[in-house]
């Protein structure tokens, strides 16, 4: 077992599952990446620096859904492309029919390696100055027992419009 100093990502973990969830569920699933150039994609279809691809098992030959990275070959046009995306280029995973998915955290991998180094500073320091070193404050936090969201009216229900036909959309839930 590893030191707790030392765990593996979530973030391979959460995409293989929701993949998983959505071919059980009959559902499409599609990943949104940010292209650097790290990202084996086709270029060409690339906008905003990001691209998003349809991951399902109908769509991709040799599906690997790795730990590092995403690798399979794809069709673009009719031509087979070898795409290869690094694990931690994925910014969300969502089904194409309701939208339901997963976000995850956009952050340049030059700011996380800026990031690492001055925590390692700082907690050099603390320990050379004999402070206990504290682990560091998470950015998540739990709901409260007692808050209970009150379930929307008939009226609130009406007012939801469902998604229009077309392009995917990535429906949020906090």
């Amino acid at each position: 077992m590893k030191p707790s100093t030392e765990l593996t990502p979530s973030q391979p973990y959460l995409i293989r599952a929701w993949h998983e969830w959505c071919v059980d569920n009959g559902l499409t699933p599609y990943v949104t990446v940010s292209v650097d150039a790290s990202v084996q994609v086709p270029r060409e279809y690339v906008k905003d620096d990001e691209i998003v691809l349809n991951i399902s098992y109908d769509s991709t030959t040799g599906l690997q859904l790795g730990n590092e990275f995403l690798v399979f070959k794809a069709r673009f046009a009719g031509v087979v492309r070898d795409v290869m995306v690094p694990v931690d280029r994925v910014l969300a995973i969502f089904a194409r029919e309701n939208g339901q998915g997963m976000a995850f955290p956009k952050a340049s991998p030059q700011a996380q390696a800026d990031d690492d180094e001055a925590d390692l500073d700082d907690d050099d320091m603390q320990a050379q100055e004999g402070a206990s070193v504290e682990p560091a404050q998470s950015h998540l936090s739990s709901v409260p027992a007692t808050a209970t969201p009150d379930a929307p009216t008939a009226e609130q229900k009406q007012a939801v419009k469902p998604p229009t036909p077309g392009r995917p959309t990535l429906t949020r839930i906090k």
